[in-house]
């Protein structure tokens, strides 16, 4: 209990100000869980959750009787998000690791464009149903932006479950509102590495991409080498 205390009470000053511990070891552990994810570990998703707690304690704000600077549901409700889709992308990558004779958890592919037309839809509409209901609960303004990043945040998670490389740029699209709103909220641990996640995010991009390529290279070269010795063969 003392433990938890001080944890729930623990700041660390910055300047004239303060930053809550428990948001920055939350975001610690979502760049641990991501940096994971980029090297395609399943040991990401479980690191990922540890931190999602943390931080669903920090944007609750006075929920939880906190010194936060304001209460923004749509980035605690992702948190609970992040939680099961987690258990899910876990169960996902242990069934690849397990079936792969290489060990490896998710082989990255690109969406088929009916899914990328889904993935936009989604992202819109969703935008457009939540923003009311944040709204009603008394989220941070402006509403919109806090019902963007939860869906950025769903449909982003859900990508990298199903191994899809364009969750990386889904990411992005998620930071660029996501670190106005965290700023202008006062969550300057958060919105800071949040930041730098935008850059971490395209090097995950391009990290996947290239192991996209390579995958398929290898495919093909073990396709070319069956037809080959088919063709010897008569």
């Amino acid at each position: 209990m003392d433990f938890l205390r001080w944890l729930f009470e623990a700041q660390i000053p910055v300047g004239g100000s303060a930053l809550v511990l428990r948001e920055v070891l939350g975001n610690i552990f979502g760049l641990l869980s991501a940096l994971g994810g980029m090297r395609r570990k399943v040991w990401a998703w479980p690191i990922g959750i540890v931190g999602n707690i943390l931080l669903l304690t920090v944007f609750l704000g006075n929920v939880f009787g906190a010194a936060a600077p304001a209460t923004l549901w749509g980035q605690a409700a992702r948190q609970i998000m992040f939680i099961a889709v987690a258990v899910y992308g876990r169960y996902r990558w242990q069934q690849g690791r397990d079936s792969s004779s290489q060990g490896r958890a998710i082989v990255p592919g690109w969406a088929s464009n009916k899914v990328r037309i889904a993935l936009l839809g989604a992202m819109v509409a969703g935008t457009a149903a939540l923003t009311p209901v944040f709204d009603s609960l008394g989220s941070y303004p402006p509403v919109w932006a806090d019902a963007w990043t939860f869906m950025g945040s769903l449909l982003a998670t859900y990508g990298m479950a199903r191994g899809w490389t364009e969750f990386w740029l889904i990411w992005v699209a998620v930071d660029i509102v996501g670190v106005p709103l965290l700023f202008s909220a006062g969550y300057y641990a958060s919105a800071v590495m949040y930041l730098f996640y935008g850059f971490f995010t395209l090097t995950g991009f391009f990290v996947w991409w290239r192991a996209d390529k390579r995958e398929r290279s290898s495919r093909e070269a073990a396709s070319l080498a069956v037809h080959v010795g088919a063709g010897a063969v008569k």
